[in-house]
């Protein structure tokens, strides 16, 4: 029986040919190198598939059966597995990075390296924030905590903006959102340091922005998202100071 499997946006065939079915198909894709990026594969049937190493980011696998499939280094990055069968999975080293895995079955599944910065993983099941959250550990210390926060130019954070963050002030978000299944959500967001420096560097280190560091304790944390990759949110806080960028070794862009 001749099988295609096809680009979700635009249908283009990105491998094909005669097997026994859908499963046998896609393993041959994957054993051939094929780029399965953004392939359909919606509600397939690749129960225990060997696809380790396989191409799929952006891949439409939502409610795929893949239970005891072997994905072992997969890229799945940004791949909507909502209501995926993930059952016993072999994830070791995959890239999930931005996947959508919200009420995926991740019962039993092997994620030790599983890279799910950034995932979807609200309602899934089987996922032990513990094992795949680093950030937890703020939720154990005792006194005050610090944390840092990018400003721009108003000092005012780069996504909403609305409170000016500047030395001395303290703020409180009385409505955060604590669902740590949620990565980006209502609060006061802070992050790691190099979390902030990476979305300065992607922002073409804009002249004017600033670092600060601020200053709460574990019972204003609202939630640590899981497998974050830096951010967090908080309900309080006090800006206690400003980091310099050369004082980080990172010099500002002159202005052109």
């Amino acid at each position: 029986m001749k099988f295609e499997i096809k680009n979700h946006w635009n249908n283009i065939i990105l491998f094909e040919g005669e097997f026994g079915s859908l499963k046998l198909c896609i393993e041959a894709a994957v054993k051939k190198n094929a780029n399965l990026q953004d392939a359909y594969l919606r509600g397939a049937n690749l129960q225990d598939a060997d696809l380790r190493g396989a191409n799929l980011q952006r891949a439409d696998l939502q409610r795929a059966n893949l239970r005891g499939a072997d994905l072992r280094g997969a890229g799945l990055r940004g791949a909507n597995l909502q209501r995926a069968n993930l059952r016993g999975a072999g994830l070791r080293g995959a890239d999930l990075r931005g996947a959508d895995l919200q009420r995926a079955d991740l019962q039993r599944a092997d994620l030790r390296g599983a890279d799910l910065q950034r995932a979807n993983l609200q309602d899934a099941k089987g996922i032990h924030p513990a094992l795949i959250t680093p950030l937890l550990i703020l939720a154990d210390q005792p006194g005050k905590i610090r944390a840092y926060k990018l400003v721009n130019e108003k000092w005012e954070g780069p996504h909403n903006g609305g409170l000016q963050y500047q030395i001395g002030t303290t703020f409180e978000v009385n409505d955060a959102d604590t669902n740590a299944d949620i990565q980006c959500a209502q609060g006061i967001n802070v992050a790691t340091l190099n979390w902030c420096l990476r979305l300065w560097v992607s922002r073409n280190q804009p002249i004017g922005w600033h670092i600060v560091i601020v200053e709460f304790t574990k019972t204003d944390i609202a939630a640590i998202p899981t497998a974050t990759d830096g951010k967090f949110r908080l309900h309080r806080c006090t800006v206690v100071e400003e980091i310099p960028f050369p004082d980080l070794g990172l010099e500002k862009k002159n202005a052109s």
